[in-house]
């Protein structure tokens, strides 16, 4: 199965769909999040594959963590791949889990294709399985990790990426994100 794709954006043809170039390999993906899906910007994607008997799809998440969560919703019944992943889209994934150790099951209803019967299901099957919210999910190598980082601070991904294209980062992460940091003010 694949679960990880680094590579270019050829083209973006439908909304929530890409066609990411890697290594001369042109990958259908549908993503979660189209922010910095732009044609010619590099990205690392986190997938999912779908394997069904009429087709292969890959769904593309920007960390680990958004993933994983796609990867529990599917498991619900009740709730498909188109669901789960209007889900990741509609809400931010902290307060998505958030809202489901409360047992929030209005809040989960806002999402589209989800209703008071599956919100109360989804809560039920997911509530013992979400990992513990104060520990993290590493979500892949120091540069992406890096990039995270400063996209979670307010920096548009397709300017960090851009930034950071040549930029020699330390291994550890806390240092790579001082000197990324100081390349975003410098820029």
């Amino acid at each position: 199965m694949i679960g990880f794709l680094r590579g270019t954006v050829l083209d973006a043809f439908r909304p929530g769909h890409i066609l990411l170039d890697v290594q001369g390999v042109g990958y259908d993906v549908t993503i979660a999040n189209a922010a910095g899906a732009e044609v010619g910007v590099e990205l690392a994607l986190f997938i999912h594959t779908s394997v069904r008997p009429d087709a292969i799809v890959l769904f593309g998440f920007q960390s680990a963590k958004e993933r994983a969560i796609f990867e529990m919703l599917i498991e619900t019944p009740g709730v498909g791949p188109s669901t789960a992943l209007g889900a990741v889209r509609s809400m931010p994934v902290a307060k998505l889990e958030a809202a489901i150790r409360a047992g929030d099951q209005k809040l989960i209803a806002t999402i589209p294709g989800i209703g008071p019967k599956t919100a109360s299901r989804m809560i039920l099957e997911l509530r013992g399985k979400l990992p513990d919210s104060d520990v993290a999910v590493s979500t892949g190598t120091t540069r992406e990790t890096v990039i995270e980082g400063l996209v979670s601070l307010g920096f548009a991904r397709k300017e960090v990426v851009k930034s950071m294209a040549n930029l020699e980062l330390p291994d550890e992460d806390g240092e790579a994100l001082k000197v990324a940091l100081a390349k975003m003010a410098s820029s």
